[in-house]
């Protein structure tokens, strides 16, 4: 009965239920006049058909007016009634100021003003009431007798009571009350739900049964969130919170807004300054070629490049849908800033279209973070990983010698230091062929930068995870005792830019990335934050991915030096000799020549310091559900 009671009100077009709201209002109108004419004794109850006319058509141009039957239910809170409350007045006033005009309508002439002033009073009982009674079926029929979650709102303010409000018809949820940290509203009734101190949560999810806390306040910084969320885990307490304003005003359904919190809330980073007021000064003015410029990493660089004001921005990618969408996107950041885009579709193992295109615009930074990054993927098309992140790489770089570049900046991986897998050996490789090149006598500064994961870069665990949440699991760990580096990509790329403005010369700049995150941990945590319990969603080990590591390191040697910057260090590390490099080079053109992917890992391992094809991980496969943390 109730699924097809609420079918029968989801179907309903707007006009109809507008006429309804609209017929119940005046059929409420005209009782309230009976009753006060009625109540009164000395007026007849029925003080004549022109009088209910009039009041009939004033109720319903005021209706109109003041937009209540254009209202949901659902929506009827204090301003709503406030809405109800002035119309009762204008309308029990407006009688009362007739009253001395009645013989004109044929009224009778004895027409006390007391019966509009009744009138006022019985016709607002009535609404409200009335509304009510609508809202708690309208309730009733949403919940389908369906057990609701207990949920408490973190933030009594406008955003928390919106929220409540929209709750209030949740099949699923039942709010059980607010928590605020401004003590003003502690102990205060908001929204008809009680608002409690931070200190009370304990007490509330024993005694309440609250699973789930929802964060209202979508201006709480980063590092606030986290300490909450925090504090919740350890009662075993879901968070979910809502976005920035952004969302707020363009719907009327919070709960569709409601989202986990970022995978960055529960890695405990303390968020950087967004200025960069240290390195502004290097890319000031400078025309700038960005590789990759479709990817997480090169498309984040831009962004943020243009807060430095550079005379342009050369973007190249080989993926045109990637490079079609990060020039949108930055041709409408600088529509009022006059910074030229220059997209440029191709690859960087093309000579002549680098030659051609450095000199056309007369490049003079080059941040280079084109590179094939998939583990599997470079793993199983060695060759081709090879070609493109080794060879790309000495191709951009003697081209941007031959064009006077002033800085060339490397963007590398973690995976470089002793790797296992063939993605991680190209960048080493990579990392090689630029401490060579910055042995020429020239005017190009080459430099590198090491750094570990980016949160929500593509392919890369977090958005797996996601993915795997969204479609019920399970979610999938290569092994339960893997552990990454994480950091985020505003982060990431702010450090790269500060550190591209420390290069002297062959530098090769390591991020702190803070400690290395368990990855089973992660996931449970990401599990918790969508509103899931341990056990709803399975964790399932498959075993190590060809080239995966169980961890990463981020330093070949144990020698560092600080620079400016407490998140950048300076590593000091063995180099080639040029003739190894140039022997390295001669060996690769070969391999790729021939198509030999046989001779490869051999090759691999003659050059790169620590390589381990398949690395030490052991393969398991095993089932995770619910398991304690240790």
């Amino acid at each position: 009965m109730q699924t097809l009671m609420r079918t029968l009100i989801e179907s309903l077009p707007r006009r109809w239920k507008y006429t309804i709201f609209l017929a119940i209002d005046l059929l409420l109108i005209l009782l309230g006049l009976a009753l006060a004419a009625w109540l009164l004794k000395g007026v007849s109850p029925t003080p004549g058909v022109v009088l209910y006319l009039l009041a009939a058509i004033a109720g319903a141009a005021l209706e109109a007016a003041l937009g209540l039957p254009a209202m949901r239910l659902i929506d009827h809170d204090s301003r709503a009634l406030a809405k109800v409350g002035l119309m009762a007045l204008v309308l029990a006033l407006g009688g009362a100021g007739l009253a001395h005009l009645a013989p004109l309508f044929g009224l009778p002439a004895n027409l006390p003003g007391a019966l509009f002033i009744m009138f006022g009073f019985l016709y607002f009982g009535l609404a409200v009431i009335a509304r009510l009674i609508g809202l708690k079926a309208l309730q009733a029929v949403y919940r389908s007798g369906t057990p609701r979650t207990p949920v408490l709102i973190y933030g009594a303010g406008a955003t928390g009571v919106q929220l409540a409000a929209a709750l209030a018809r949740s099949p699923h949820l039942q709010t059980v009350g607010f928590v605020d940290d401004n003590k003003t509203l502690q102990g205060l009734s908001v929204a008809g739900l009680k608002v409690h101190a931070p200190g009370a949560l304990a007490d509330l999810v024993r005694s309440r049964h609250v699973r789930r806390v929802l964060l209202a306040i979508p201006s709480l910084s980063q590092t606030r969130r986290a300490q909450i969320s925090t504090r919740l885990g350890r009662l075993g307490i879901d968070v979910q919170h809502l976005p920035a304003f952004t969302g707020l005003e363009t719907t009327s359904d919070l709960t569709r807004l409601l989202e986990p919190l970022p995978a960055s809330t529960f890695l405990g980073r303390q968020p950087m300054d967004r200025d960069l007021p240290e390195i502004s000064s290097v890319y000031t003015g400078k025309l700038i070629l960005v590789t990759g410029a479709g990817g997480s990493i090169g498309a984040e660089l831009c962004r943020q490049l243009l807060a430095c004001g550079p005379a342009g921005l050369v973007l190249l990618d080989h993926s045109e849908p990637a490079l079609y969408e990060i020039d949108r996107e930055l041709q409408t950041l600088t529509q009022d800033r006059h910074v030229p885009i220059i997209p440029v579709l191709g690859s960087v193992t093309e000579a002549a279209l680098l030659t051609r295109l450095l000199a056309a615009h007369k490049v003079q930074i080059v941040l280079h973070a084109a590179a094939y990054k998939h583990v599997p993927l470079v793993e199983a098309n060695g060759l081709e990983g090879l070609r493109n992140n080794v060879l790309g790489t000495r191709t951009l770089a003697r081209a941007a010698v031959a064009a006077g570049v002033e800085r060339f900046v490397l963007i590398s991986s973690d995976k470089a230091v002793r790797p296992t897998g063939l993605m991680g050996a190209s960048k080493r490789m990579a990392e090689l062929l630029v401490q060579d090149m910055a042995r020429f006598d020239g005017a190009t500064l080459f430099s590198m930068v090491r750094f570990g994961n980016v949160l929500g870069s593509s392919g890369s665990v977090v958005p797996l995870f996601q993915d795997q949440i969204a479609r019920g699991g399970p979610l999938t760990l290569t092994h339960e005792n893997m552990t990454r580096y994480f950091m985020t990509l505003p982060e990431a790329a702010r450090l790269v830019l500060l550190a591209g403005g420390f290069a002297t010369g062959g530098d090769v700049f390591v991020l702190d990335m803070g400690k290395p995150v368990p990855i089973l941990r992660l996931a449970r945590q990401m599990i918790r934050a969508a509103g899931y319990h341990d056990g709803d969603i399975e964790i399932t080990t498959i075993g190590p991915r060809p080239g995966e590591k169980l961890f990463e390191e981020l330093l070949i040697g144990a020698r560092m030096q600080a620079t400016p910057h407490p998140k950048i260090l300076r590593a000091q590390e063995a180099a080639l000799s040029e003739i190894e490099v140039a022997t390295m080079i001669r060996d690769l053109e070969a391999l790729v020549a021939t198509g030999d992917a046989v001779a490869v890992p051999a090759f691999v391992r003659r050059w790169v310091d620590g390589f381990a094809p398949g690395g030490a991980m052991p393969r398991s496969s095993a089932r995770i559900q619910g398991a304690p943390e240790r």
